[in-house]
């Protein structure tokens, strides 16, 4: 059992996923002189810090190791969070996709409760002592690896690219900004620290690798790191250390993960995280959590399933469409595989792709919700009470594997139907949904796929209680509108 829980804490799903450690609260000294001593007493020399910012500018910083102040950040949102800082997981959901996302300044914060870092139902005062579990862990974890594969340690580089060999020094420098932070620690601290450490090392003391197939996730994620958002300001002068940052984070992952392991994309949304969270734990943890729910999609199963509901949903909502994509056979909708894997993230501007993100991973307008099954529940009841002795058939009325993602994609698809169906091979697929990158206006694409979203759901319901019981116009009436409520 965790520390955290044998003394009365919120449990964290992060906790749930093996490990993780930290050098607890770095508070960056950048640029700050260091003091050594010598023969002639003690004086100050020039940091790493100041000696690589002169040659490269001041610009995007590298990401601290983790976020030390956040914990007892109070959230920005009415109504979200009350007097002690627990979260009402519902209101920020529903919050997040009546306003279209949230802030960029509040999102880091928001995000570290809408993918399960902190608990909802933890305290302002509890989530600084989860924190240090979860940066000590992290640490361990990394450290593991480390000494299997020191070779790994470094990204090797064959120095034709300048941009890469400055971002291998800023991460040194970065590096010895953390020793010296863990120096400045005090000894209660340290204590602490030192006991959360033995816990870890016990907790992954049996844990083994498979050494070959850990080998060649490096290699990949050390082909795919390097090509990562180098377009991003976040990857940008001193941020390009971010890219060794979000190269320790892939590999602890795989290493950890097995079942996982590393795949193509993931980069890219683990780059998303690490960009808004900006903290090398914060975003190993929060990726993880999100990987717990999405990492089939990575899968060829995974693939095939989400390619099958696609083409299922646009059938329902333009049959000819789907008749003209899947002529030759159903690759024609592998095309749309990147949008859904990567939540559309280079089909429209980068800030609007992260507000998509949220809004998709907030699950509030889904077919599987709170609200719609309540909602269906009550329409099952007065057809139950209905003055009718007919049968009732049990049939599906909505299929609820179609998720509001797969909407969004629906309505890139119906947007730009006379393309589509001018389209006659992969070749010219492929074409057509490279052209859309950057160009979507993200406001009409919701806006619109709310309204093909409660349409399916309107014919649905209709289909579903034509013919199958006769009750009150007010009764048949509900569950639209409970599902109208959703918008208001």
């Amino acid at each position: 059992m965790d520390t955290l829980q044998e003394n009365g804490l919120p449990h964290s799903p992060a906790l749930d996923i093996p490990g993780r450690e930290s050098t607890a609260k770095e508070l960056g000294v950048h640029g700050a002189p260091l003091k050594t001593k010598g023969k002639h007493g003690t004086t100050k020399r020039s940091s790493p810090v100041n000696n690589v910012t002169a040659e490269f500018g001041n610009q995007q910083k590298v990401s601290l190791v983790n976020a030390p102040a956040l914990p007892t950040t109070p959230l920005e949102l009415p109504g979200v969070m009350d007097a002690e800082g627990r979260v009402d997981e519902s209101r920020l959901r529903m919050h997040i996709f009546k306003n279209g996302g949230v802030s960029p300044s509040g999102r880091g914060q928001v995000w570290r409760f809408l993918f399960g870092m902190y608990p909802c139902s933890s305290t302002s005062l509890e989530r600084p002592l989860l924190q240090e579990q979860l940066n000590v862990r992290y640490h361990s974890m990394k450290r593991k690896w480390q000494q299997l594969f020191p070779s790994a340690i470094r990204l090797r580089i064959n120095g034709t690219d300048a941009e890469l060999v400055a971002a291998v020094r800023y991460f040194d420098v970065r590096q010895d900004r953390v020793q010296l932070q863990a120096q400045n620690q005090s000894d209660e601290v340290k204590e602490r620290l030192s006991f959360l450490e033995l816990q870890a090392q016990v907790l992954f003391e049996r844990v083994t690798f498979d050494l070959e197939e850990l080998q060649e996730a490096i290699r990949i994620i050390d082909k795919d790191v390097p090509r990562t958002d180098r377009d991003l300001p976040y990857y940008s002068g001193e941020g390009l250390g971010n890219l060794l940052v979000l190269r320790d984070i892939l590999i602890t992952y795989a290493a950890f993960h097995p079942e996982v392991s590393y795949a193509q994309g993931m980069n890219d949304l683990c780059s998303r995280f690490l960009e808004v969270l900006d903290s090398e734990v914060d975003t190993y943890w929060s990726f993880s959590c999100y990987m717990e729910k999405f990492s089939k999609d990575f899968r060829a199963d995974g693939l095939h399933r989400k390619i099958e509901l696609e083409a299922a949903l646009l059938k329902e909502l333009d049959p000819q469409l789907h008749t003209h994509l899947i002529t030759d056979s159903m690759e024609s909708f592998t095309f749309c595989h990147r949008w859904l894997l990567l939540g559309f993230q280079r089909e429209f501007e980068h800030c609007d792709a992260l507000r998509l993100f949220e809004i998709l991973s907030c699950d509030h307008l889904e077919l599987i919700s709170q609200q719609v099954d309540r909602a269906r529940y009550q329409e099952r009841i007065a057809r139950r009470h209905s003055i009718e002795d007919k049968p009732v058939s049990e049939a599906q009325a909505v299929n609820t594997e179609f998720t509001f993602e797969l909407f969004i994609c629906a309505t890139i698809l119906l947007d730009n139907r006379d393309a589509l169906l001018r389209c006659r091979n992969d070749v010219q697929l492929i074409q057509f949904t490279n052209s859309l990158q950057g160009t979507l206006d993200l406001n009409l694409t919701l806006k619109k796929a709310e309204e093909h979203f409660y349409n399916y759901c309107k014919r649905s319901a209709w289909d579903y209680m034509n013919g199958r019981c006769t009750t009150s116009k007010n009764k048949e009436g509900h569950f639209l509108f409970q599902l109208r409520s959703f918008f208001s």
